[in-house]
């Protein structure tokens, strides 16, 4: 057998290289080390100084909800404004058909459907519906076997209030104050309510005008406000009817009453 080199082990080869010495790796790290503290130290700091102790995502966030809040500002200011000249609108209208016998029948026939279409406010007995979402514990905690979804009010269970009231015979109705017409559409994003264009947080309000005994009969045979009041005793969301002691005054719808999206079919 040959004779190894001198200090030769045979053994300390990977891939064709040897091994660096213990002491090479040692001075390595000795500088390497210090390096890449140096270089985080002022990573950490050029962030705490840019930052000013905050966090950076912060800002994004106040700046997004001040966005909301303005634009929102704006859209009701214009919803007052479309509302004052309808008014105007309206006005001159009445005055013009008093003085145009050609437009008094069909100004009459025109006021005869205000009533039913609701553009006219109405008062009379009624009842209120307000449907909440489950209350949080101190440190935010779901309840018991709940998830996410089971704590808030669904598109689908306001829906179902709104369709048993009108089943119950409603005359009118409001959702948070908002006049319900023929076209209104009732649409949640998150726990959240879009009604009109307009944005609504819990708890939702819904006020109906017509017999109360009829109506509470109607939500109490509804099969999906059944579901919700089963969630509302589960996870603790809010359900109550209310019955009305004075008469109920809901105010005349004002925003426009044209389609903007229905399209007629082809023939």
């Amino acid at each position: 057998m040959p004779a190894s080199a001198p200090g030769d082990t045979g053994a300390g080869f990977v891939d064709g290289h040897d091994d660096p010495p213990a002491g090479r790796r040692s001075r390595v790290w000795r500088v390497a080390l210090p390096a890449v503290l140096l270089v985080a130290g002022m990573l950490f700091a050029t962030s705490a100084n840019t930052s000013s102790g905050y966090d950076l995502r912060g800002g994004r966030v106040d700046e997004l909800q001040q966005l909301i809040s303005a634009r929102t500002g704006a859209v009701d200011s214009a919803r007052r404004r479309a509302a004052d000249l309808q008014a105007q609108i309206d006005q001159a209208t009445e005055t013009r058909a008093k003085t145009d016998a050609r437009l008094r029948g069909p100004q009459a026939e025109a006021d005869g459907l205000k009533a039913p279409v609701g553009l006219l406010a109405v008062s009379g007995p009624g009842i209120t519906v307000q449907m909440d979402d489950a209350p949080r514990d101190a440190e935010g905690s779901l309840p018991a076997g709940a998830g996410v979804d089971d704590v808030v009010v669904h598109q689908q269970d306001v829906q179902a209030v709104v369709n048993a009231l009108w089943a119950g015979g409603a005359e009118a109705m409001t959702i948070m104050g908002e006049r319900v017409i023929s076209t209104s559409a009732v649409r949640c994003v998150g726990n959240t309510l879009l009604l009109h264009d307009r944005k609504f947080s819990p708890p939702f309000v819904i006020t109906a005008i017509g017999d109360p005994d009829r109506m509470q009969t109607s939500l109490s045979s509804s099969p999906g406000v059944d579901l919700f009041q089963q969630a509302a005793v589960r996870f603790g969301l809010g359900y109550r009817v209310t019955v009305e002691g004075a008469e109920v005054r809901l105010p005349a719808y004002r925003g426009p009453t044209s389609m903007t999206h229905a399209t007629r079919p082809s023939r």
